[in-house]
């Protein structure tokens, strides 16, 4: 039992901070909040964390990365030249230089690093999506274990394809079905199904994996829009768009989570919302890629559910919050578009509510202890309206002192237990050599 006594508490984004609140943690929950003072005299015997200065929050939830991207930070262009558009991206550039050349060590080396380094952003859960068709099979289980050695609440998945061919796709499946089916229903680390897109993916391939995941309980992930190929290609193709595709096959609903969404039809746009089909945004990824700015204000308006997402590209959260802060303001010349409290919200609470994760996200109590202390002496003085604008605009790993997950305490000081990150760096680095060559 632990007393987490602070300057400031965000119990959420949806409500303003409360000045020399703290935390009660009991059993990995949260047990009680409240005014500090109230809490020492009713528990005057329980362990006492300082958090002075500080501001306790909940811990961020990137409902959207590749982990295994940091590997591909800085790989020497194709033919000394960048992609041209998001095709020549996936086909030039991403699947052969990149998906294609990963083995089992490369993609620990990267886990174990990125785990760590998001953990030390204050981001205490994750969902992950893992291509690499010749690392197959039980790749999954290997992360697995670097996961739960981390101690993170984290959602694996392989993106099954059927581009690489029939035996890769069937594997495919079946590397997330033998991970959701190995882990523990009330452990930290969890599956789901996952394929790629509808143009690498035919409708019976797509309709077999949603069934797989409707019989194991657990939610399903695909890319949808993240450029303006795949709409144009399903039109041409299937003679409707993407999320068209999977309504009509039924897929389309609340056990489906849909990333990216940068290009969408106004028909597209209605069954987001007509459907409650789960949506993770990933503002920088978008723009390094040249996909886009997705339409995220407007499908948060019509109600639809939001998660925000490093993709692999920035892992610090506070910079991607950033990111989703400022672009939405550019792209509809509107200054009160995505105010900060929505951001922190898609970062927490949203990103949980878009992966099916229940009492994720808050610090009420009978919620997960998932929580981070941040340093809060800001650059001008913070108010209990004012706290979420601070944290979005002036915060960044360096200013994470402590992260706990599930009631655990995961990083003390600014330094990630059980991780020397130095060392993790320098590993992912030999690996990424390794994909480099291996790429060419």
């Amino acid at each position: 039992m632990t007393l987490i006594l602070s300057d400031w508490l965000l119990v959420a984004a949806d409500r303003p901070a409360e000045r020399d609140w703290g935390v009660r943690v009991v059993n990995g929950s949260v047990d009680a909040i409240g005014p500090a003072d109230d809490l020492r005299a009713a528990h005057p015997d329980e362990e006492i964390v300082d958090a002075s200065g500080h501001l306790v929050m909940p811990g961020f939830v990137n409902a959207h990365v590749h982990l295994y991207g940091t590997l591909a930070h800085g790989i020497p262009a194709v033919d000394g030249d960048g992609p041209g558009d998001f095709w020549s991206f996936l086909a030039d550039y991403w699947w052969p230089k990149v998906e294609d050349a990963l083995d089992v060590a490369m993609i620990e080396a990267a886990t174990d690093q990125v785990t760590a380094e998001m953990l030390r952003s204050g981001t205490t859960t994750f969902y992950d999506i893992l291509e690499a068709p010749h690392a197959l099979p039980e790749v999954l289980l290997a992360q697995k274990e670097i996961v739960e050695r981390r101690g993170m609440r984290g959602l694996l998945s392989f993106e099954a394809t059927e581009r690489a061919g029939a035996e890769i796709a069937r594997l495919g499946i079946e590397e997330n079905v033998g991970l959701i089916e190995a882990c523990d229903p009330d452990g930290l680390v969890g599956g789901l199904m996952c394929w790629h897109t509808t143009f690498t993916c035919s409708a019976d391939y797509i309709t077999e994996a949603f069934g797989r995941a409707t019989d194991l309980g657990v939610m399903s992930h695909c890319h949808v829009n993240e450029g303006v190929h795949e709409g144009e290609w399903a039109e041409k193709n299937l003679g409707e768009r993407a999320l068209e595709l999977y309504d009509r096959l039924g897929i389309a609903g609340p056990r489906l989570l849909a990333s990216q969404c940068v290009h969408l039809s106004e028909r597209e746009r209605e069954l987001l919302c007509e459907r409650d089909v789960r949506v993770t945004h990933m503002p920088l990824a978008n723009c390094e890629v040249g996909g886009g700015i997705a339409p995220m204000p407007e499908l948060l308006d019509a109600g639809v559910t939001v998660g925000l997402g490093s993709d692999g590209y920035i892992n610090d959260f506070y910079e991607v919050m950033r990111g989703a802060f400022l672009i939405h303001k550019a792209r509809l010349m509107d200054p009160a578009t995505m105010p900060a409290d929505r951001v922190l919200s898609m970062a927490t609470v949203g990103g949980a509510r878009a992966l099916g994760l229940e009492r994720v996200g808050r610090l009420d109590p009978g919620w997960s202890a998932d929580l981070q202390i941040v340093d809060a002496d800001f650059p001008s003085p913070p108010t209990a309206h004012n706290l979420a604008d601070q944290v979005v605009l002036w915060r960044n790993h360096s200013h994470v002192r402590d992260v706990m997950v599930a009631g655990t305490w995961r990083v003390r000081s600014g330094v990630v237990l059980g991780a020397d990150l130095g060392r993790l760096r320098a590993h992912s680095r030999e690996q990424a050599a390794r994909l480099w060559k291996a790429g060419r």
